[in-house]
């Protein structure tokens, strides 16, 4: 059974009422609301009551029609005031006395219709329906089986925009962080249980606090994987605050999550366990209060030819396949000795002893010894358009101790650098 809602001018206020009874609603605007009644028996009785419980719940003026398909129970809650129920068999009969102009239909054949003197549901559901086909075609023949009553569409149902944000308006401006993480709590417990209610979970979560004076102050939090921790979250803004405090008294919060899918794993029996995404992504927050966020992270490499230049992103889960051919190549390459440069963080100053334009002798702190071999120079340079612009000759040394080190040369100041050894 479907049950129709039809009044003037109260779209908004039927949706409403239709939400309390079923979740499948259609919108038939400006006016009528229809959505499905079916399994409601048990809780409000026959059709008859559950049209009457329908009708009290409104609380505007509206007609309410109950039939066994969504187009019947439309075209008496259009034909018929107060409320109307129809039984399954007879649509055509409780039909019949409507107008025909409640069809609708293209202005050709209502006017055909109109001249055969067609001017009720009835005296067109008489007709016989492959002489309708034949002389109104597939319209005709569509609006002789909504006069017949006969319906088998499903309901076209709304779909609402996945928006998960809320906003606070406080009375009074607050200043501490403690009454406003009462308040944060408060948002988070409400879009987290929206994005549960759609079997959703988030990403990014964006947090904006309007000032009293000055600009807003904006945060996020980008999650490395999808999570659905209300607590978690609340941590995490609170050590952002704490580490980066708002520069004036809140007077409005605003807070957004991104609905993405929630993340589904399993692990192998022989593999070692890992940490909870939650309490992970917890922990790296803490660290980021201690260190600074721009500390913390997984390094990329940046698109430049500096040497050993580099960005923080936040943590990203490995992708198994990824890892499974990159452990395949390892299998299926040589066994080539390799070196590695193992860097200085940062450079080491050195004085150098040259001859003949080539370093004969390194002393440092921490590195002494003669030259043995030196391979270079190499001159690597750019970005000169900026302040921080690099210009330097590279050298490779082999000392008289064993030990092969990467030393550069500073063209612009004239200094020496150990930048890193070879392993």
């Amino acid at each position: 059974m479907y049950a129709c809602l039809h009044g003037t001018g109260n779209l908004a206020l039927l949706v409403e009422c239709a939400r309390g009874f079923s979740p499948h609603i259609e919108e038939n605007p400006p006016d009528t609301v229809v959505f499905d009644v079916r399994g409601l028996r048990s809780l409000h009785g026959p059709p008859e009551a559950l049209a009457k419980e329908i009708e009290r719940r409104v609380g505007v003026p509206a007609n309410v029609a109950i039939a066994p398909n969504p187009d019947a129970a439309i075209h008496a809650a259009r034909g018929f005031q107060g409320v109307t129920v129809i039984e399954r068999g007879q649509e055509a009969k409780a039909l019949a006395p409507l107008p025909l102009n409640l069809l609708g239909g293209s202005p050709e054949t209502a006017e055909l219709l109109y001249l055969w003197g067609i001017r009720t549901f009835g005296d067109f559901a008489k007709l016989p329906p492959l002489g309708v086909a034949a002389r109104l075609g597939d319209e005709g023949l569509e609006l002789h089986r909504l006069a017949s009553g006969h319906g088998y569409r499903q309901l076209r149902e709304m779909v609402d925009p996945l928006e998960f944000e809320v906003e606070m308006e406080l009375e009074y401006p607050v200043d501490l962080l403690e009454p406003l993480a009462f308040i944060l709590g408060r948002l988070l417990n409400d879009v987290c249980g929206r994005l549960k209610s759609r079997a959703m979970a988030t990403n990014e979560i964006r947090l904006t606090l309007t000032l009293e004076t000055g600009p807003a102050h904006e945060t996020s939090l980008r999650l490395p994987v999808p999570m659905l921790d209300q607590k978690a979250f609340l941590r995490m803004l609170q050590l952002d605050l704490n580490g980066r405090p708002p520069a004036a008294p809140v007077v409005k919060v605003y807070l957004a999550a991104e609905p993405v899918k929630p993340q589904r794993t399993q692990h192998g029996l022989f593999t070692p366990a890992s940490p909870e995404p939650e309490k992970l992504e917890l922990t790296v927050a803490r660290v980021k209060h201690l260190v600074g966020h721009e500390r913390v992270g997984t390094p990329k490499i940046s698109n430049s030819h500096r040497p050993d230049t580099f960005t923080m992103r936040s943590f990203a889960p490995n992708q198994s396949s990824a890892g499974s051919v990159a452990i395949a190549d390892l299998k299926d390459a040589p066994s080539l000795p390799r070196l590695c440069l193992r860097r200085f963080r940062p450079p080491r100053y050195a004085q150098v002893l040259v001859v003949n334009q080539q370093p004969v002798r390194v002393i440092s702190p921490t590195v002494n010894g003669r030259v043995v071999m030196a391979k270079g120079p190499w001159r690597t340079s750019g970005e000169w358009w900026r302040p921080d612009a690099w210009n330097r000759d590279e050298w490779d040394l082999a000392l008289e101790s064993g030990g092969l080190y990467r030393l550069y040369y500073e063209n612009d100041s004239g200094r020496w650098f150990l930048e890193g050894s070879y392993d």
